[in-house]
């Protein structure tokens, strides 16, 4: 038995560092509020102001905001509805959703005009 009293110190010596090793896990951090923020409307004038004029058996949308007109929405009575977009602002209206087109709108902003 006094043999093993050494070896019995020694063990207990190796295990002291690493039980005081051993932690406990905090715990994790709260998670924030996922919910999007509250939309609010900044400006009334921004709500583009829709007219609706019916041609022949065509039904055509006109979109303006702040009295510029920017897009056309053509609805035939027979057939695919198709979009007409002035995308630089010049007045120069190019088809957007149409037979024949891709459909790929690319956003593009006015930030700021000379």
């Amino acid at each position: 038995m006094r043999r093993f009293l050494p070896f019995v110190f020694l063990l207990a010596c190796a295990a002291a560092p690493v039980s005081a090793q051993v932690q406990t896990p905090a715990a994790p951090p709260a998670v924030p509020d996922a919910r999007p923020p509250v939309v609010e409307v900044i400006d009334e004038s921004v709500e583009p102001e829709v007219t609706i004029k019916r041609q022949d058996t065509d039904t055509i949308e006109e979109y303006r905001v702040n009295g510029r007109l920017y897009k056309i929405r053509i609805i035939p009575k027979n057939g695919v509805p198709y979009e007409l977009v002035d995308q630089r602002g010049d007045g120069s209206f190019t088809i957007l959703d149409g037979p024949g087109t891709s459909g790929l709108s690319i956003p593009m902003w006015v930030i700021g005009t000379f």
